[in-house]
């Protein structure tokens, strides 16, 4: 069954609203029609409906809810990426792979080996773009959540909120002692939900100065093997493995 995102403020029940460029998808790509039966999530709310659709207007679809949906459970591990930005599409490989993994925000963080230099004008526009990329990856994947695409934010302000996790996670290539294994392994015998951050750096990799920063924090700064893997390619394996270690299974 199809899933859509929808604002509280459309949902008058027994009745949902949809509009939008989902009102085009639903018409005029997935040729759905009247009588056939949809899944709405409240964005606000995360309250899942099953719905039918019951009357096509020229900027609106009208649905008729049929059934509440049960909530399903949370997962125990909240996962928010602090990607170096990187350049052409990589963030948006980055987001929509993270975002079916289940990770709950991205932020995007410039760092000294960033390539990509955004003013205040374009980093709002790909703020927007990676916010819609999120949203999409949300509903192919089934996720009753969309993760939180954040404001860009320089490496000071992240080091300034790692006192707001449980575990902060620093992916290096030139790490060769601690492995994200170990540190996985010795997390999980905690046994409580986790609130976990991510460093990845850009391309270029972290700079040794920012390491330096990073090793003054209680930051877990870790080798991911002895292959150099890609910016695009880190943040699904580190959030792959977290999920594979360490998520519930209820």
């Amino acid at each position: 069954m199809r899933q859509f995102f929808v604002e509280e403020t459309q949902i008058h029940k027994p009745y949902i609203d949809i509009v939008g460029t989902d009102v085009n998808h639903i018409q005029q790509v997935l040729r759905l029609k009247k009588g056939e039966n949809i899944q709405i999530i409240s964005k606000q709310t995360h309250k899942q409906y099953v719905v039918e659709i019951i009357q096509y207007e020229e900027q609106k679809i009208i649905t008729q809810i049929i059934q509440e949906v049960e909530e399903t459970a949370q997962s125990n591990i909240q996962i928010d990426i602090y990607q170096g930005i990187p350049k052409s599409d990589k963030m948006e490989w980055i987001i929509q792979k993270t975002t079916e993994l289940g990770v709950n925000a991205i932020i995007p963080t410039i760092m000294e080996r960033c390539i990509v230099k955004l003013n205040e004008k374009d980093a709002k526009k790909k703020i927007e773009r990676w916010q819609k990329i999120a949203e999409g990856a949300a509903k192919q994947s089934k996720r009753i959540n969309i993760p939180s695409i954040e404001p860009v934010i320089k490496l000071p302000e992240v080091i300034e909120k790692m006192a707001e996790y449980d575990v902060f996670i620093v992916a290096y290539e030139e790490e060769n002692k601690q492995t994200l294994k170990n540190v996985l392994q010795n997390i999980a015998k905690t046994n409580k939900p986790l609130k976990i951050g991510i460093i990845v750096g850009p391309e270029g990799g972290i700079d040794k100065k920012e390491i330096v920063q990073l090793q003054q924090t209680n930051a877990k700064i870790v080798t991911l093997g002895k292959r150099i893997l890609r910016t695009e390619t880190a943040p699904i394996v580190i959030t792959a493995n977290i999920m594979y270690e360490l998520e519930n299974e209820e």
